[in-house]
């Protein structure tokens, strides 16, 4: 199938003003041939007639587009085809292509799975691009455009050069030191300054409350206003609210967005001690969501809130409750009091969970490939026997050909590319 020329639309689903499609593959010019009535020189834009193959019938007036390998998104030969975007239009020029020998339609992913495969991306980047394209925040696409950018790659580039030396080092040691008892300090200190640097990245925020969404609780024994803030602070009626207490029985989940960063605000049942069955299963659910919460909203007596690092203490109700207790916010889900100062607090709490949103966030894979590495590598600093320092050295640059994708992959290969969309 690799073999194959693929074409997708690449651009958005019609109608619209102009319509992306994009072929790939080694008989990529051959359809510009068969259709277009001949190719424009390579990276330059050209007004085409495209027609079917056979019979010549004309289908829409197209700007053609060349682009030669392996300089290309894909490694491979790539002719853009820029149509009006019309549903029809988009249609017939696609069952043009199809009726090519040897070309079909491309599969979600396919034309960056073929970048990664043919050395134009590693899979931190393919990984970055995923990201990218289902960002929805400013946080989430200025962290997923650093990864696609090749931020990860090239530090991983420097990370293996240093490691590179290390093993060089070694395995010269291995071939000419007569004396095993000396094991030359220089490599053993660099081996522990290399695993202390990944290390620190490895304490670094990680991508997925960046992606996902800060977890904010919002919890509080019944009846203290839990899903009127919600409400409030959601902007419309997401959960339920009544004067009977033990209304809300499940958490309720609302993505929101607060200062350009994705959060989830949870609603709660209320905390108490109760013989109804349904009402005693969603207390506990709140009781393990107040124990998971990235950020709590506490709308109880402040000496029962539990002991949470991120604890936000909310007055609720209050334009008919008075005073705040010290250190509590007073807020009204009724006249909006207080809500703009309650989402600052939010945003100020939540800012150092997702850190520097320029900065390089690992997800859950690269992070463990890294942290094999760091492993490997702390190892190595401590072993006596260079016989051990140069095993441990090889584990650590595998380590490293996983994170890259330049072993060991197979299994991820098809999850992360199913998550683009088709013509991407």
């Amino acid at each position: 199938m690799a073999r194959d020329t693929i074409f997708a639309l690449s651009s958005g689903r019609p109608p619209a003003a102009v319509a992306v499609i994009r072929v790939s593959g080694p008989a990529a010019f051959d359809c510009s041939t068969l259709v277009a009535g001949g190719l424009p020189e390579q990276r330059t834009a050209a007004l085409r007639e495209i027609r079917e193959a056979e019979g010549g019938k004309l289908l829409d007036r197209a700007i053609i587009l060349r682009f030669d390998s392996p300089a290309t998104a894909t490694g491979e030969n790539i002719v853009e085809f820029q149509c009006h975007g019309g549903r029809a239009i988009v249609d017939i020029v696609l069952s043009a292509l199809g009726s090519l020998p040897a070309f079909r339609p491309a599969e979600p992913g396919e034309f960056t799975r073929r970048a990664f495969e043919n050395g134009r991306i590693d899979l931190t980047e393919a990984e970055g691009l995923a990201d990218l394209i289902e960002a929805e925040t400013e946080a989430q696409r200025r962290a997923a455009l650093v990864l696609a950018e090749g931020g990860l790659r090239r530090q991983i580039a420097l990370w293996q050069q240093r490691l590179m030396d290390l093993s060089a080092a070694a395995e010269r040691a291995i071939d000419y030191d007569e004396d095993d008892e000396a094991l030359d300090p220089a490599l053993s200190s660099g081996c522990a300054a290399l695993a202390a640097e990944l290390g620190e990245w490895l304490a670094r925020p990680r991508v997925e409350p960046l992606r996902d969404g800060v977890r904010i609780v919002v919890a509080g024994p019944p009846n203290s206003g839990k899903s009127s803030l919600v409400n409030a602070i959601a902007g419309e009626d997401r959960a339920i609210v009544t004067s009977l207490p033990g209304t809300t029985r499940d958490q309720i989940d609302v993505p929101l967005s607060i200062g350009g960063m994705a959060v989830v605000l949870t609603d709660t049942a209320g905390l108490r001690q109760t013989t109804d069955v349904v009402e005693a299963i969603g207390v506990a659910r709140a009781r393990a969501l107040v124990d998971a919460a990235e950020i709590l909203l506490w709308l109880g007596d402040p000496d029962g809130a539990p002991d949470h690092p991120n604890l936000i203490l909310i007055h609720a109700r209050a334009d008919v409750r008075g005073p705040a207790p010290s250190g509590a916010i007073p807020v009204s889900a009724k006249t909006g009091d207080g809500i703009a100062q309650l989402l600052e607090q939010m945003t100020a709490l939540a800012s150092p969970l997702l850190g520097d949103g320029g900065a390089i966030a690992l997800n859950r894979r690269q992070a463990r490939h890294i942290a094999e590495a760091q492993c490997a590598l702390a190892d190595a600093g401590l072993a006596s026997d260079i016989l051990l320092v140069a095993e441990n050295l090889r584990s650590a640059r595998m380590a490293f050909d996983l994170l890259t994708g330049r072993a060991g992959v197979e299994d991820v290969l098809d999850s992360l590319f199913g998550r683009f969309c088709l013509g991407k």
